[in-house]
């Protein structure tokens, strides 16, 4: 089935959205606030760049043993992840500010991050976001033959482990990025004519991927071989492991969302069309995690209120906590699902429990 057959159901007779949708806008204009960021947003992106980039140049500046460019590394990952899910993210669903060109330099973070702005608008803004566990439609559930996220997916005999190796290959997400997805991906969407917005010319988007993939190993590999002085393969290990502290950060926090008992994988009927309307459909199929948590709330953008996000993507995550009592109390009003883990620690138990369940043979178990 294509992925442009499946539809939504339009059944909603209790108008669940529009009552909710309602209530958020109403808050917002009573508040006088604005649905962007604000200068919270704005401090934290100061704070993550910060965190990001100045273990950079410290590497480049300073004469430091060996440890010292690991922990600098280390830290240059969770600033990396930092960026991604408060900055990035944001950007690139046009809520860090109500300037497009705002939103578009916020957005274009990406490029420092290894990626790709039109890869990532279409396999986030538009496959997960609009076909969200959706298998074969959600290209954030596919891991190929390695790992197995849904229980519609093929079994393989080495998936019995995955709840073992799983985390080891969580890190390589951004490395990926960085060398092989972001060339595959463009082929495929660009092949589809996929996009989110107007789909840009093909020759201006190539362009644009080899070049700044160009202009990231210098800044990232080339420059500090050439004022680091320590061996090559020291500044590919430290290459590396911020790519691979990056890579776990930002996989765990999308898993802890989605690949857990809570969260539903349904399919369409034989026609192309879900049970649900879209944000029913949502609601089954996003977890929040942790959302008492201050400190996860403020690392991870908002991404452990995963349903006021899918619910309300162009919202700032900075939003999320207070909206977040008015999306519940509806959910509750039209006796529909609203799925939370209390702590960030049951959701990452729920989480690989969850994987050792989708290793096990379905041959075996429905026998």
């Amino acid at each position: 089935m294509d992925k442009e057959t499946i539809r939504f159901s339009r059944k909603d007779s209790a108008q669940f959205f529009r009552t909710l949708n309602k209530r958020v806008n109403h808050y917002f204009s009573e508040n006088k606030i604005k649905k962007t960021g604000n200068w919270k947003l704005h401090f934290k992106t100061i704070v993550m760049f910060s965190v990001f980039l100045m273990p950079y140049f410290l590497m480049l500046t300073l004469d430091l043993p060996f440890w010292g460019y690991v922990l600098l590394s280390i830290t240059m990952g969770v600033g990396m992840a930092g960026v991604g899910m408060n900055v990035m993210h944001d950007g690139n669903h046009g809520s860090y500010s109500t300037k497009k060109w705002v939103n578009k330099l916020m957005g274009g973070s990406i490029y420092i991050l290894a990626g790709n702005v039109y890869n990532w608008q279409v396999q986030h803004n538009v496959l997960h976001h609009t076909f969200t566990n959706i298998h074969e439609h959600d290209e954030d559930m596919e891991a190929g033959r390695v790992l197995r996220f849904s229980e519609h997916a093929e079994w393989k005999k080495h998936h019995k482990f995955q709840h073992f190796y799983s985390i080891f290959l969580y890190g390589l997400l951004t490395f990926n990025w960085a060398i092989t997805t972001d060339f595959q991906q463009m082929y495929r969407y660009m092949k589809r004519k996929l996009s989110y917005g107007k789909l840009p010319n093909p020759v201006i988007n190539w362009s644009t991927l080899v070049i700044t993939k160009l202009i990231y190993v210098t800044v990232w590999i080339v420059l500090p071989l050439i004022f680091v002085e320590i061996p090559w393969w020291q500044v590919l290990l430290g290459f590396f492991i911020m790519h691979y502290v990056a890579g776990v950060i930002l996989s765990v926090v999308f898993q802890l969302a989605h690949i857990v008992d809570h969260a539903e994988t349904p399919l369409p009927d034989e026609n192309g069309t879900m049970e649900n309307t879209w944000a029913i459909h949502q609601l089954s199929t996003t977890v929040n995690f942790g959302t008492k948590n201050r400190i996860v709330n403020w690392f991870t953008g908002g991404l452990n209120h995963q349903v006021e996000h899918h619910i309300f993507p162009n919202i700032s995550h900075i939003h999320y906590t207070k909206i977040s009592k008015i999306v519940k109390q509806t959910a509750k009003e039209f006796n529909l699902p609203y799925h939370e883990y209390k702590t960030t620690r049951k959701a990452i138990i729920s989480h690989f429990k969850h994987l050792k369940e989708l290793g096990k043979n379905p041959a075996l178990q429905y026998q």
